[in-house]
């Protein structure tokens, strides 16, 4: 590969990298909940319409991979201060040679409420209208028309 070619790509790389970096803060502090959504967008997450992001929202994930995806469809509400990790790791520790890499895929389906302070772990599918309360820590499918709360996150009630 030619140096031109491989500075390019290099480049691109980066721009790439940058315009993540500057989605996931627009998505975290902004003032203005519309342009969170949009901040969610230019890190190539699939949010729907009408969707409400409250403010403070942690979307830890890989930047130079793909697997991390997160899927918001359309009338989700997002409290503040929501963490919703796609991908989780011990950096440079140690750990890494005996702990494997979690990272994985988040779906928040149609119109459910996501409530303050939640913390929601790779791999988990909230249902369509389902209920997370304030402070739950999500580990696995929460079924639609479902209200769960605590932690780890227990079912209080199933339509």
């Amino acid at each position: 590969m030619s140096y031109t070619l491989k500075y390019r790509k290099q480049e691109n790389n980066f721009i790439k990298k940058l315009i993540i970096k500057i989605g996931r803060i627009l998505s975290k502090d902004f003032p203005y909940y519309k342009i969170r959504r949009w901040g969610l967008l230019l890190c190539g997450y699939k949010v729907g319409e009408k969707v409400y992001i409250g403010l403070d929202l942690i979307v830890t994930g890989f930047i130079s991979d793909n697997s991390c995806k997160l899927v918001i469809e359309d009338r989700v509400a997002i409290g503040p201060r929501v963490t919703l990790l796609l991908a989780s790791d011990a950096n440079w520790s140690k750990l890494m040679e005996a702990r494997e890499i979690i990272a994985g895929t988040i779906v928040l389906k149609k119109d459910c409420w996501i409530g303050a302070g939640v913390i929601i772990l790779p791999n988990v599918t909230i249902g369509e209208r389902a209920i997370v309360g304030a402070g739950a820590v999500v580990t696995k499918d929460v079924a639609a028309d479902t209200i769960v709360a605590g932690v780890p996150a227990r079912v209080l009630s199933h339509k």
